[in-house]
C-alpha cells in the first residue's frame, strides 16, 4: 500500500520531485519545515512576535571574499636599472659591456650572442631595426642573411655602406633589442621598455644626422606609433634627430610590391644628406 504523500500530491510526483532537488545538490534538510525565503522579511525589531524565541529567522548573507590583492614587484626595476647602467657608459665599447651584462632581460637566457652593432660608428646615418633573427644571433652582426644582403643593395643603390671607412658614405647598423626573441617572434612592450635606455644612450653616443626606423617595432619604440604602411617616407623627428621610417628589408622579401615605395624613400634619404653640411 502505498503511503499518502499529501492531500494534492501522490507518492511518485513528490519522490521525482525530491530526486530533482538531489540532482540539483539539495542533499541535507535544514529544518523539519520548509522556509519559503521569497517570503521572507527583514528581520523584525526587538518585541515583535517575529524576533521571539522559536520564530523562523532569515538565513545570514555570506560575507563577500576579499579579492587577491596584486603581486609585489619583486627585485629592482629593470628599466631603472637600464637606465643607470646606460648612463654610466661613456663610450660605445662600454655600452656594448653593459648591455651585455644587463641580466634583466629574459631573452638573454635563450640568445647565443648578444648583436650590439655593424657598420662604420662615425656615419651620418644610423639604422635601427627590430630584434636580431637566427642568422643575426648565430654571427652576432644586426641585419645579415637574405633581409641584410636586400639592404646592402639598396644602401649600394644610393652610395652607402656599412664597410666604408667614410662617414659620408657609410651607416652605422643596430637594434631596438640586442638579443633574439624565441622563434622570432614578436617582441613585448616590457622587454622594449627595460632596453630603451640603451638605445637611447647608443644614438646619443653615435652621434649620427639622421635616424632610420626600419619596421614596426622601432616606430613603436620610438616613436610611440605603428603602421609603418602609413609613417614610411614621412619625416619626423624623435631623440633629437630628424627621423625617416621606412619598411624593413624582411618585410619588402615578403612584399615585394612596396619595394617602389621602399626606393622613394631611399631616394628621399639621399636628397636629405645632400642638403646637410
Amino acid at each position: 500500500m502505498k503511503a499518502e504523500a499529501g492531500p494534492d500530491l501522490d507518492f511518485d510526483t513528490a519522490l521525482a520531485m525530491l530526486a530533482w532537488q538531489v540532482e540539483l545538490g539539495a542533499d541535507e534538510a535544514l529544518s523539519d519545515a520548509p522556509i519559503n525565503r521569497y517570503a521572507a522579511q527583514a528581520p523584525a525589531e526587538a518585541g515583535s512576535d517575529a524576533a521571539q524565541p522559536g520564530a523562523a529567522q532569515p538565513a545570514p548573507q555570506r560575507a563577500a571574499m576579499p579579492q587577491p590583492m596584486p603581486a609585489p614587484q619583486v627585485g629592482p626595476d629593470p628599466v631603472a636599472v637600464a637606465e643607470v647602467s646606460a648612463r654610466g657608459a661613456a663610450d660605445l665599447e662600454a655600452l656594448r659591456d653593459a648591455i651585455a651584462g644587463f641580466g634583466h632581460c629574459e631573452l638573454k637566457r635563450g640568445a647565443k650572442t648578444t648583436v650590439f652593432a655593424d657598420g662604420n660608428p662615425a656615419a651620418r646615418v644610423m639604422i635601427l631595426g627590430e630584434a636580431p633573427g637566427r642568422e643575426e644571433d648565430l654571427e652576432g652582426k644586426p641585419f645579415v642573411g637574405r633581409a641584410g644582403r636586400l639592404l646592402d643593395r639598396m644602401l649600394a643603390a644610393i652610395g652607402l655602406s656599412r664597410s666604408s671607412p667614410d662617414p659620408q658614405a657609410s651607416v652605422y647598423i643596430s637594434n631596438i633589442l640586442p638579443w633574439r626573441p624565441p622563434h622570432n617572434r614578436d617582441p613585448e612592450a616590457a622587454e622594449i621598455a627595460m632596453m630603451m635606455p640603451f638605445v637611447r644612450r647608443h644614438v646619443d653616443l653615435a652621434a649620427p644626422d639622421i635616424l632610420v626606423l626600419m619596421g614596426n617595432t622601432p616606430c613603436a619604440a620610438v616613436l610611440g606609433r605603428r603602421g609603418i604602411t602609413r609613417m614610411r617616407g614621412q619625416w619626423t623627428e624623435a631623440l633629437g634627430l630628424p627621423v625617416l621610417p621606412t619598411f624593413h628589408p624582411a618585410y619588402l622579401l615578403r612584399n615585394p610590391h612596396a619595394k617602389r615605395e621602399a626606393w622613394a624613400d631611399l631616394l628621399d634619404l639621399r636628397a636629405r644628406l645632400k642638403g646637410l653640411p
